[in-house]
């Protein structure tokens, strides 16, 4: 059942819609830095916060794209998350692993968020007029028992649409080196 579920993700995981044909290397921010095969990109993103360890019944809502951006307007506008990230960029480093959240000198790792543990992930405008982007995902702990909602600042939607994408790439290789 593992499978069918992150194959489920990575189709629609992202609600910008996604032009498969454009070069790879938009707004990868550097990310070809390393040769490191471990490491398909790296973005300079900021962390806005997050909402841990929600019930199931809780997160069995947030099914769609819409009710993840929706709850997280509501957590907003209730103080539960910030409006603004904090100043400090950190380097995201999207893998087959999963994703890696770093501090810019990469010598302090803030999250880690295993590949198989993620379950959604949205990218929208923040609705703030900058032109910036909320990246938004959803994990799972390694038992299901509890659901975490994990929100990253992007410069532009075109780099949240670039996260998405590397992501749901590393899904989709998973998922063929996974076939027998």
């Amino acid at each position: 059942s593992v499978d069918s579920s992150l194959g489920g993700l990575s189709r629609s995981s992202t609600v910008a819609s996604l032009d498969t044909d454009s070069t790879k290397s938009s707004g990868m921010d550097g990310g070809q830095s390393n040769n490191n095969s471990d490491t398909c990109a790296e973005f300079r993103i900021k962390y806005v916060g997050a909402i841990e360890k929600l019930k199931l019944s809780e997160g069995k809502s947030l099914e769609g794209p819409l009710d993840l951006i929706n709850y997280i307007d509501v957590a907003q506008q209730d103080g539960k998350l910030p409006f603004v990230p904090l100043e400090e960029e950190f380097i995201m480093g999207v893998s087959k692993y999963g994703i890696k959240v770093s501090t810019s000198d990469q010598y302090d790792v803030l999250h880690r968020h295993a590949l198989y543990l993620i379950i959604r992930m949205v990218c929208y405008d923040d609705g703030l007029g900058a032109g910036k982007s909320l990246l938004a995902l959803k994990t799972t702990d390694a038992s299901n028992q509890e659901y975490s909602l994990w929100v990253y600042q992007c410069n532009s939607l075109e780099q949240a649409q670039a996260i998405c994408k590397v992501l749901s790439t590393a899904f989709d290789s998973v998922l063929t080196s996974e076939k027998p």
